[in-house]
């Protein structure tokens, strides 16, 4: 073999262990991207927003697949874990779902029942009180006879809401045309002498509103202040 063709031999053997060298970084980078992702698993993005208290059902959400590492431990991997809960907050479009932010819905507990009344939709609740809200009833009587004054009274406090329905075109009599023209079914889990007062109210009151109590604070309201009169502010 001359020197020609042992330098020629002697640079394919650089070529070949270069060449094994650069493979061997590539499976070193590959191998090492693979440690640090780690496998994949399943995950669900909301497809859509949701609000508050609504009910959730598989059609909400997309599934898509991600690096375990890169989940918190609290994000949902089985839709199954959605049946029967509601949205405890709102959820935006593109999320990541996460059991922190469903709960379950709410249900009746021992000595309750439910109760739906129509309520004025120019009261505001449209869309405002959803499943899950706490509110306090009042309705307004008007005066049992001459020289009484109209009274308001918080007939029920801290109600708890089952479920709001859809809103409600009414027909109103001549004699009512200054009655809104819209209401929505409102239904409570109420015990019964609440929910005497809340059907009473509803018969013979001349109005009936509620008033959305905010979240972790006491519904509950001293009797002194369950009834007002305009005297009190005279």
């Amino acid at each position: 073999m001359n020197s020609r063709q042992r330098r020629g031999v002697i640079l394919l053997l650089v070529s070949v262990l270069c060449a094994a060298g650069a493979f061997a970084g590539v499976l070193s980078v590959i191998h090492d991207a693979n440690s640090k992702v780690g496998p994949e698993v399943t995950a669900y993005r909301v497809n859509r927003d949701i609000r508050p208290n609504t009910e959730l059902s598989a059609d909400q959400f997309s599934r898509t697949s991600m690096p375990k590492r890169w989940l918190s431990d609290n994000a949902v991997t089985d839709l199954s874990a959605i049946r029967g809960k509601v949205a405890v907050t709102q959820l935006t479009k593109g999320s990541l779902l996460q059991s922190d932010m469903i709960a379950q819905r709410p249900e009746l507990r021992p000595g309750q029942q439910e109760i739906a009344i129509m309520i004025d939709a120019s009261t505001g609740v449209a869309g405002k009180i959803q499943r899950g809200s706490s509110v306090n009833i009042f309705a307004t009587f008007a005066a049992a006879k001459q020289g009484d004054t109209p009274q308001s009274k918080i007939i029920v406090a801290g109600a708890e809401v089952l479920d709001v329905g859809k809103l409600t075109p009414l027909d109103p009599g001549r004699d009512d045309r200054n009655k809104s023209t819209e209401a929505v079914p409102i239904t409570f889990a109420l015990g019964t002498l609440d929910a005497q007062r809340v059907a009473y109210a509803e018969s013979f009151a001349q109005h009936v509103r509620l008033a959305l109590v905010a979240p972790g604070s006491d519904p509950s309201v001293p009797p002194g202040d369950r009834t007002y009169r305009l005297e009190k502010d005279q």
